[in-house]
């Protein structure tokens, strides 16, 4: 499959393209950014071609990775799968509900495959957890937690990027505590309560469709040391923990471009789809909606 990759910044260039360079499935055919240097320094260092039009990369793919700002990929997502390209996407798919819905309708349109890359789906210790609980059934509360010391005051994170400081954790670590919670303890039907912490930090009362309830808190100004990602579920079962997983997101994405590719060759809506990420930015859109509301 000739793959192209569409964004420059860092998770393109720790990330993406090393795993698209180094993956036997895939062509790397060429790199797309908005800032046409670095497309070229990205893809010399890949030994693919830098793309100053990004419809001339789409014309020469059978596929794109997208590494760009969510609601630059959403515009740029649904251009691809118009293009016939499928769809390798980061997280979240947009931060409207209108953009997550063009891509859905544009995938569905062309019948095009798409996965979302949520880190946590993909690695095989916490991947496996995911799917064994979901199995498991009669689950009563969950709570996750994603804390994440980006915005630290001590913190030189390369991921402190202008999207990130406007809409926060909601909308970054979110999405990995929802695609941990949804399909154990099903969809959510509303959010019944939110409320903001210090920083960033905001906490969700969720329901879900089985009944169950989960608590979320999320946050990207924590201190360094109180970091990290936990979700547990309690039930008839007992308690479950999320384990702690040992690869790291270069594997998790190995195994997204594998996921991919088995989709487009069967012609399978695949389990994180497009459509799974629409419902993801309805639920945090439902939550910025409570959190605004309470501000004001």
């Amino acid at each position: 499959m000739r793959i192209g990759l569409l964004g420059t910044g860092p998770w393109a260039g720790m990330v993406h393209a090393p795993v698209l360079a180094s993956h036997d499935g895939l062509d790397f055919a060429g790199v797309w950014g908005r800032r046409p240097e670095a497309a070229k320094e990205l893809a010399d260092r890949h030994g693919t071609r830098a793309y100053d039009d990004v419809d001339a990369l789409l014309g020469d793919v059978d596929a794109v990775a997208v590494a760009l700002p969510p609601d630059v990929q959403a515009e740029l997502a649904a251009r691809a799968a118009g293009a016939g390209c499928h769809l390798l996407l980061d997280k979240p798919v947009a931060t409207t509900v209108s953009g997550a819905r063009a891509v859905v309708r544009a995938a569905e349109e062309a019948r095009v495959a798409s996965v979302v890359f949520f880190t946590t789906r993909f690695l095989g210790e916490t991947g496996d957890w995911i799917a064994e609980q979901a199995g498991a059934g009669g689950w009563f509360t969950g709570h996750a937690q994603w804390l994440g010391s980006v915005f630290a005051e001590e913190s030189d994170s390369p991921f402190a990027t202008p999207w990130r400081r406007e809409k926060g954790a909601l909308w970054d670590v979110g999405p990995h505590a929802l695609s941990v919670l949804l399909p154990v303890l099903g969809d959510v039907r509303r959010v019944t309560a939110a409320g903001r912490g210090p920083g960033d930090t905001v906490h969700l009362v969720l329901d879900h469709a089985g009944g169950a309830s989960s608590t979320v808190t999320l946050s990207l100004t924590a201190p360094p040391g109180a970091a990290g990602a936990a979700v547990e579920v309690h039930g008839a079962s007992g308690t479950s923990r999320l384990p702690q997983p040992t690869g790291g997101a270069a594997d998790a994405l190995t195994r997204a471009v594998d996921e991919l590719l088995a989709a487009a060759r069967d012609g399978r809506a695949h389990p994180c789809d497009a459509a799974f990420g629409l419902r993801v930015t309805e639920v945090l859109a439902d939550a910025e909606t409570l959190l605004d509301a309470g501000e004001r």
